[in-house]
């Protein structure tokens, strides 16, 4: 049971996290020929395929945050795919400029650290405010 001051700041949090990806999902679906462009030169194979689906969890993810719903499940799931993308997509080990290979460094414990904060929320949960908050049961006298 969390105290209902923790709950806002897990929900601050929660909705913090969740900003990033409803942005980055809406800028992928803005551009969505130079997104899955960009996947072909990162040498992702089935581009056709990988952009939809990544489009999809940074969108289910990022409302299911929000709302708080099954949030242990989907902070897990977002801390793994945190980890991929720093790793895809901000490969500093790969760029010879130095300049670029700095810029790649810094998004890639960027991502790194997300992933740390999605770890620290799959522990924590939602909080009560949230949809698993009111699924959650409550002690006292009378249960429902």
């Amino acid at each position: 049971m969390t105290r209902p001051f923790d709950s806002l700041i897990i929900f601050v949090a929660r909705v913090a996290l969740a900003i990033l990806f409803l942005w980055g999902a809406a800028m992928k679906l803005l551009g969505y020929a130079g997104f899955v462009g960009w996947l072909q030169t990162r040498g992702v194979t089935f581009s056709q395929i990988a952009a939809p689906a990544v489009v999809a969890v940074e969108l289910l993810g990022g409302f299911a945050l929000v709302l708080g719903v099954r949030t242990r499940f989907v902070a897990f799931v977002l801390a793994v795919y945190s980890v991929v993308a720093a790793v895809f997509g901000h490969d500093f080990w790969n760029i010879a400029a130095t300049a670029l290979q700095q810029d790649a460094i810094v998004h890639f414990w960027k991502n790194v650290a997300i992933a740390g904060g999605f770890l620290l929320l799959a522990v924590t949960g939602a909080g009560r405010v949230s949809v698993d908050g009111l699924r959650a049961p409550r002690g006292g006298l009378l249960r429902g």
